[in-house]
């Protein structure tokens, strides 16, 4: 079985979908018989890097709400994190570009470590309160996986794998995904949203039945 999983750091609905996806997966015992393909969407391709914005402005002036009705969104969003697991940290959270992130990523497939790249990256961000903008935080983390520090800031002062960056946005605007997180199931069956483990296990069992 395959899932293809279309995410952004900067979201923090595909880390909770990320966490309630492997909770189905471990209950159901298919952790070892699942490949896993991370897909990049960047929300923001603009976004600035290491923006000095502090998150409840941004919320409240994307959606044009008060910082009020902002904070009350953010409180939600911690606490279905919490509920996984994930302890957020908004407070410290700094706001930045996602591109070199994914490019890492793609860097980390072709060396087996995407997966654990993905989980390090989203904990960084919405956790740790790193800056996954700055490369020299990229070669840190990268180094935690078992990457070659060096050969992660060569590559990402270089313009390497945004070209797969932007091959998965093509493939993402032909799938007619305008949202994250989203998954998809052997190619036949799309998951929309942070859905909760009791879905992502209807899900994979029918899937599995049909395989």
């Amino acid at each position: 079985m395959r899932i293809d999983i279309w995410s952004d750091f900067a979201c923090p609905f595909c880390y909770i979908g990320k966490r309630n996806l492997e909770i189905a997966l471990k209950e159901l015992d298919l952790l070892g018989e699942v490949d896993i393909v991370f897909c990049s969407f960047q929300l923001d391709p603009h976004a600035e890097k290491s923006s000095q914005s502090d998150p409840v402005t941004s919320l409240s002036e994307k959606y044009g709400t008060t910082k009020e009705e902002a904070q009350r969104m953010i409180d939600r969003i911690v606490r279905m994190a919490s509920d996984v697991g994930l302890e957020y940290d908004y407070e410290n959270m700094i706001q930045t570009n996602t591109l070199d992130a994914h490019r890492l990523v793609h860097y980390g497939q072709k060396l087996g470590r995407d997966k654990e790249l993905m989980e390090r990256l989203f904990k960084a961000h919405f956790i740790d309160g790193l800056d996954i903008g700055d490369i020299s935080v990229l070669g840190d983390l990268s180094q935690e996986v078992g990457l070659d520090r060096q050969e992660i800031l060569n590559m990402l002062n270089s313009e390497e794998y945004i070209d797969r960056v932007e091959d998965d946005r093509r493939l993402s605007q032909q799938l007619g995904i305008s949202s994250v997180p989203f998954f998809v199931i052997d190619n036949k069956v799309a998951v929309p949203g942070a859905q909760p483990p009791e879905t992502f296990i209807q899900v994979l069992k029918e899937a599995k039945e049909e395989s």
